[in-house]
């Protein structure tokens, strides 16, 4: 299996690209962003990983002949909504991730593609908050696009294998919160998961597909209890 990754220095990004080079059936896998993906996850870079570096991710016209022949995108790009403009976060979300999708869709038509956006997402497109109603209008548009399209809406995630949020706020948080997710993951597992878990389910919807489109935490942790 052939794998491209969007956003494979955040959180999630940084968990399904581990679990890619853990993993025997992936050939190869891809991370595309603007800034190289760290080699810390395995001390070195192995074979099988491929960083492409492109400044516009917005348009991805120079990079067709390098993306063509990918069984799967895993696109976990993503900002934090705090202190943003609506336009300015629709944007960066649903613009880029569309427009990104779209390429793929021309060049790898019926590809696997997973997106993450969250718990809370609103699929109805007119939630109070924002960032839940632009989440929505991107998960509904990729769904309409001649993609493979999977949608996963994780809730709290435990970080595990030194992995760090981008995010400064985010990393303050999780610190705090250390010692009590191991905790709530045992406690709430229908509401916690793991960047193992995410990163393995994504890999798991990759190879075999699942019976929904919009896969809520609880639907994670079903494919994750169902993959040997």
């Amino acid at each position: 299996m052939k794998v491209l990754i969007f956003g494979a220095t955040g959180m999630v990004g940084q968990g399904v690209l581990r679990e890619c080079l853990l993993s025997s059936d992936v050939e190869l896998v891809a991370t595309i962003g603007r800034t190289p993906a760290s080699s810390s996850l395995t001390g070195s870079q192995p074979a099988v990983w491929r960083q492409i570096l492109h400044s516009n991710l917005s348009d991805l016209t120079d990079l067709q002949a390098e993306l063509r022949g990918f069984d799967a995108c895993f696109f976990t790009l993503g900002v934090s909504s705090s202190g943003m403009k609506e336009a300015d976060y629709e944007r960066i979300t649903y613009d880029l991730t569309i427009s990104a999708a779209g390429t793929l869709s021309r060049i790898n038509p019926g590809m696997v593609f997973i997106y993450v956006s969250g718990a809370g997402t609103a699929s109805t497109e007119k939630a109070r908050v924002m960032w839940a109603r632009v989440k929505g209008r991107t998960e509904n548009a990729l769904l309409r696009l001649p993609l493979n399209a999977f949608m996963f809406r994780p809730g709290i995630i435990q970080p595990l294998d030194s992995i760090r949020s981008k995010t400064p706020s985010y990393r303050l948080g999780y610190t705090l919160m250390k010692p009590l997710l191991p905790v709530l993951h045992w406690a709430l597992p229908k509401q916690v998961l793991s960047t193992r878990e995410i990163g393995r389910a994504m890999l798991a919807v990759a190879r075999r597909g699942y019976a929904k489109r919009v896969l809520e935490t609880k639907d994670i942790r079903a494919v994750v209890n169902s993959t040997p």
